[in-house]
């Protein structure tokens, strides 16, 4: 295969490509580096990932841990929705995902499944939700399901000299020697590229802290760089796990530099949010299918994003799940409100972005010598859903979006929805049109009364177990910020700071 700076290493070692990797290759790459151990990676109920360290002394003890995997405590795992008496579950890896670990290079990594002690995949768990909702899509509609994430998260340094000082909201695509974190965001660019293969572009973004307030000491006084890393598409249950295992890498690699990674969705008021947005494509054949030869939406995309449309109000409940989230989707800002979707719109719900549909070989113009056109046969157009931030339970959002599209595909009126939730222009400047416009929930009490309200929107088919429904919601139900925007409002402006701050400092690592 070809090879490139960023292939994954044991790509080239083996000669195949990751879907191709069996346990004769993963043996030799144990024996060829002097492997001493195989850590399994698994996402827990909190959306982080969980590891086992096995260490390997000898073939046969590599071969059996390879072929069946190892056992776990579910009890622990899922703490509330597995019972103790019955809490035995298999984790098993998938060799597509084999990595050499980053920051201990004598072990060999995989992402794993659950299995129950029937073999099946435990239905509870974060990654099988996922799995079997893409499962029914695939079944009823035919198509395939790709999505991207776009991580947004700030840098926390400690602060060295005041020089090229970064400009507050100003940091959007900034360089050196503005931006001071570069060799850092290199770092885990290089890693997650090389582990996942599936990395768009890394870039600052517009929030800029040159000193943290806080009373929280992890993070009181230091210097705040808001940073993004984007990803490509991938099937959509690869996405989900490509997004965990980065959020790994970028907390262990600022860990390294005496730093710290927040992906909290607010960290100061007046400063830009980190948002988590899902682009998303339907493809068939691996061919994408969202737009017509001449550039416009398909009817299947425009469906699918009547189906986005129409779960709108409850995907909040698994995209935004803490209190800071509800003073990050705001009007005015750079995040959504309401229910509505456009063309490249940063204040809709759903942007259509630019996905060179009607125009291509670009560089041409600029470039007359260059005489051969390179041709895409895959195809690019996305669309976005902007609602979800860092607080996101990253397997759950993408199977309530997986399930919003499958919604959409099939529903005879998810056609009709999108057409009358078309907008054009800044809503926010259109107080007719918003009054119109659905609202999204205000805070995670609120998130969790429309999720309890419209449970069979995912319950449906079985995907999502009712005990996760429940989970869900006593998740959101306990964070007690009802009219918490009210209630910030009344507050005199000192009193207001304070307590906007512990809200938004509380929680730094959800998920």
């Amino acid at each position: 295969m070809s090879q490139y700076a960023l292939t994954n290493p044991i790509a080239v070692l083996v000669n195949k490509a990751p879907e191709e990797f069996t346990r004769a290759d993963l043996i030799n790459v144990i024996e060829t580096n002097q492997i001493e151990r195989i850590t399994f990676h698994y996402t827990g109920l909190d959306s982080k990932l969980k590891e086992l360290r096995i260490p390997i002394a000898n073939r046969y003890q590599a071969e059996r841990i390879l072929a069946d995997g190892e056992r776990v405590d579910g009890s622990s795992l899922f703490k509330g929705m597995v019972d103790a008496g019955l809490s035995d579950l298999y984790v098993v890896p998938v060799y597509r995902t084999a990595f050499l670990n980053p920051f201990n290079r004598g072990s060999l990594d995989f992402i794993c499944r659950y299995l129950t002690p029937d073999g099946e995949l435990a239905p509870f768990t974060l990654d099988s939700i996922l799995y079997n909702a893409y499962q029914l899509f695939q079944e009823r509609t035919g198509y395939e399901f790709y999505g991207l994430g776009e991580l947004e998260f700030f840098l926390l340094t400690e602060p060295e000299r005041q020089l090229y000082t970064a400009q507050k909201q100003r940091g959007y695509h900034a360089a050196g020697p503005f931006v001071k974190t570069a060799q850092i965001v290199d770092e885990m660019v290089h890693h997650i590229t090389q582990i996942t293969g599936a990395v768009k572009y890394a870039h600052s973004e517009v929030g800029y802290i040159e000193s943290v307030r806080s009373d929280h000491p992890e993070i009181k006084g230091r210097e705040a760089e808001q940073l993004e890393i984007e990803f490509l598409p991938t099937p959509i249950d690869h996405a989900a796990d490509n997004l965990v295992l980065a959020r790994w890498l970028i907390r262990n690699i600022a860990y390294k530099y005496n730093a710290v990674a927040t992906f909290t969705p607010k960290l100061e008021e007046g400063v830009a949010g980190n948002g988590m947005h899902v682009h998303m494509e339907l493809r068939k054949n691996g061919i994408n299918v969202m737009t017509t030869a001449e550039g416009d939406l398909t009817e299947p995309a425009r469906r699918m994003i009547g189906g986005l449309c129409a779960y709108a109000d409850t995907l909040t409940a698994f995209g935004n799940t803490t209190s800071s989230a509800y003073l990050r989707l705001v009007p005015n800002q750079e995040a959504p409100t309401r229910v509505c979707w456009s063309q490249s719109n940063r204040s809709a719900m759903i942007r259509v972005p630019l996905g060179w549909s009607k125009v291509n070989n670009l560089a041409q113009l600029l470039n007359p010598q260059q005489i051969e056109q390179f041709e895409d046969v895959k195809g690019r157009q996305t669309v976005e859903l902007r609602t979800p931030d860092g607080s996101a339970i990253t397997h759950l959002l993408l199977a309530g979006i997986t399930m919003a599209a499958e919604y959409g595909l099939t529903s005879p009126d998810a056609l009709e929805v999108a057409d009358k939730l078309y907008v054009e222009g800044n809503i926010f400047k259109n107080k007719q049109l918003l009054e119109t416009l659905t609202p999204l929930p205000k805070s995670c009490v609120e998130s969790a009364h429309i999720l309890l309200e419209k449970r069979a929107l995912y319950e449906r088919d079985r995907i999502f177990p009712p005990s996760m429904i429940d989970y869900v919601a006593r998740l959101l139900t306990a964070e007690n910020d009802e009219n918490i925007n009210e209630y910030l409002i009344d507050l005199p402006a000192d009193d207001r700071l304070h307590e906007t701050r512990k809200i938004m400092h509380k929680d730094l690592h959800r998920h």
